[in-house]
């Protein structure tokens, strides 16, 4: 378990998968986190993801999200790619900026990664400005980047943070 100032971090299991798909539903999620009709299967996958690290965030004793990450094999690229939903009921809260500090500082000490990225859509400017208030930077646009629910292609804001810029 990863303890941040107001959330705790827990490796998701397969009690969680109800808790996170629903979650998952929510228009404001769903908008910017598809994954299919089966919304419980498309967790399920996460979970079973080898190369996927999945931790449920929680806040007073419930689930109101999840925050995963996965390393980049080669040492010569070395760095490691984070992403989180959260429950709406939440959001403003600084929940989110907690957990990515959790999750970042674990992977700083327990790791040893020096550099992160993460890759919003470029419309979903909420998600960029709330990662801008953790330290992340914007690098540049992933141009037609994802298959949107509506079947055309968007664009995606990579940003990056170095550990030693991780904001309190």
């Amino acid at each position: 378990m990863l303890r941040g100032r107001a959330v705790t971090l827990r490796p998701a299991t397969d009690a969680d998968v109800p808790v996170l798909a629903a979650i998952r539903s929510t228009p404001e999620v769903r908008h910017w986190w598809r994954g299919g009709a089966d919304l419980a299967e498309a967790v399920r996958a996460d979970l079973a993801d080898d190369d996927l690290t999945v931790y449920a965030i929680e806040h007073d004793g419930r689930v109101v999200g999840a925050i995963q990450w996965y390393a980049e094999p080669d040492p010569d690229y070395r760095h490691a790619a984070m992403d989180i939903f959260l429950d709406p009921a939440v959001r403003g809260t600084g929940l989110g900026g907690d957990a990515i500090r959790t999750l970042a500082r674990h992977l700083v000490d327990e790791h040893g990664h020096h550099r992160f990225t993460i890759d919003p859509a470029a419309a979903n400017t909420a998600a960029i400005r709330a990662y801008a208030k953790v330290g992340f930077r914007p690098v540049g646009i992933l141009r037609r980047y994802e298959r949107g629910a509506d079947g055309r292609w968007h664009d995606a804001l990579l940003m990056d943070l170095l550990a030693d810029e991780l904001a309190e």
